[in-house]
């Protein structure tokens, strides 16, 4: 569901929404004979009783996203008889063409959102209905009902979108790579997670150069590697974790300060270069670039385990490859980052009510399944986590769900998972347009991460803008 790497808005979709809010304040629904825009934003009346309405929704995603995202519309208009739902799939320029359609006085009334790029802004400009207070009201779905970290909020109370399930990042690894070797496996759960320092030494074990000497070996040649231990990732999705598990994070907790370059955050991050540049036991970018994806690296053994999204595991069991999960290694504490799209409803929709029915059947498990099931999709409810009965629907006895994913997976994500920085950190592609060319000094070993952030921290202060998860 998540999209990485997603481009920030150009200053061509920036004046495209602002000339949006400049239009006539005549809006969608004003022009049809609806109520103006905003006047059911405390969660609306639902249409009366026979009344045909229509619903518009867009997103994006994979083709068996999107049949499956049909197959729950389907459900949904079965039991809505009159609700018809027009789906708008945007598979390329998706912010760019939302941006267009804003702008045009054109929104749809339910649609995907990604919090590093084009939620924030609009939810700023007042676009979004505040679901939290619809969950407030429902008598079947409360806040507390929904897996920890999958909400985004513009301030404290006011919910602006809900994803349909986290992404969490995890270990993956061969488990013939490390039987070839001799090696105990990653273990599963937290209480017995790796250290950094055990870690390491794994991955010095399972680097193997063309000769099949590993790291340890005094005559391992490291500029002819066949087998990287690790493949850690190089971008903050990745990254963060390790942050957050060494007590670090990317700006202060009150939000006034740059905190990239404090100890806690530079330590992690010049730990995660040492593996490229001192042990040799990770590719650097530039080799990182001859390294396939996850699934295919572990099957073709270019590495031995990689730190890489939960949704790898729907590619991993196509691929056959004798892949398992293990809980990430810690510095300090236990932690993943959870990442994820979100569904959000316009203030502009004339059924807010409806369109909440839809939301919450698109992220409803249960219409979901096949790609909870296939490893793609992890639930929103927190119950299919802990009740027996619905974790046995997906996550057991599955290709993709290897005996380590409970421990290593669910457990992490219910008890030990952090926001995505994107969905709390204003102006945070700002900050990281900063922090990544610096950042990749480090990777490439021609400076540690101390002075790249000390270089960098004044520049990346200026961008600094606050928190939206403090008042």
């Amino acid at each position: 569901m998540m999209k990485k790497h997603r481009k920030p808005l150009t200053a061509a979709i920036a004046f495209l929404l602002t000339a949006g809010l400049l239009l006539s304040a005549c809006t969608r629904s004003e022009e049809s004979g609806g109520p103006a825009a905003g006047s059911a934003d405390k969660g609306g009346t639902q249409a009366a009783a026979g009344e045909q309405i229509k619903l518009r929704l867009t997103l994006w995603g994979a083709p068996n996203e999107i049949a499956v995202n049909k197959k729950v519309i389907a459900r949904f208009e079965a039991e809505h008889p009159n609700v018809k739902v027009e789906l708008q799939q945007i598979p390329t320029d998706y912010d760019t063409k939302l941006t267009t359609m804003v702008a045009g006085n054109d929104e749809p009334d339910v649609a995907m959102m990604e919090s590093a790029t084009i939620a924030f802004p609009l939810a700023e400009q007042g676009k979004f209905l505040n679901l939290q207070e619809f969950l407030d009201k429902d008598p079947e779905i409360k806040a507390d009902s929904l897996v920890p970290n999958i909400t985004y909020s513009s301030e404290p109370g006011n919910i602006i979108g809900i994803a349909p399930g986290p992404e969490s990042f995890t270990l993956f690894y061969n488990e013939d790579a490390f039987k070839e070797a001799g090696l105990t496996p990653p273990p599963s759960k937290v209480t017995e997670a790796w250290t950094w320092e055990q870690f390491v030494d794994t991955a010095k074990k399972l680097t193997l150069d063309n000769k099949g000497r590993n790291a340890d070996d005094p005559n391992f040649d490291p500029k002819n590697i066949k087998q990287y231990g690790v493949n850690p990732g190089n971008w903050w999705g990745a990254y963060s974790s390790f942050i957050f598990s060494n007590g670090g994070d990317f700006v202060s907790p009150d939000g006034k300060t740059f905190a990239l370059n404090q100890p806690e955050a530079v330590e992690a991050l010049q730990n995660i270069a040492d593996l490229i540049n001192k042990y040799h036991v990770a590719p650097s970018p530039l080799q990182a670039k001859n390294i396939p994806a996850t699934n295919v690296a572990l099957q073709t053994r270019k590495v031995a385990m990689v730190i890489d999204g939960q949704w790898n595991t729907s590619t991993l069991a196509e691929s056959k490859v004798h892949f398992n999960v293990g809980v990430l290694p810690v510095m300090k504490k236990p932690a993943t980052t959870v990442v994820c799209a979100m569904f959000s409803i316009f203030k502009s929709t004339k059924h807010p009510q409806e369109s909440w029915e839809l939301l919450k059947a698109l992220i409803d498990p249960d219409a979901s399944i096949e790609m909870l099931t296939y490893g793609t999709w992890m639930p929103s409810l927190k119950d299919w986590y802990t009740d027996d009965a619905l974790l046995s629907k997906w996550a057991v006895n599955q290709p993709s769900r290897p005996s380590g994913y409970k421990d290593a997976v669910i457990d992490v994500v219910l008890n030990h998972s952090h926001a995505t920085p994107t969905g709390y950190v204003k102006n945070f592609n700002k900050i990281m347009d900063i922090v990544n060319p610096a950042m990749d000094n480090v990777w490439l070993g021609k400076t540690t991460a101390k002075e790249a952030m000390d270089s960098i921290a004044a520049k990346a202060q200026a961008q600094v803008q606050g928190r939206r998860d403090v008042k």
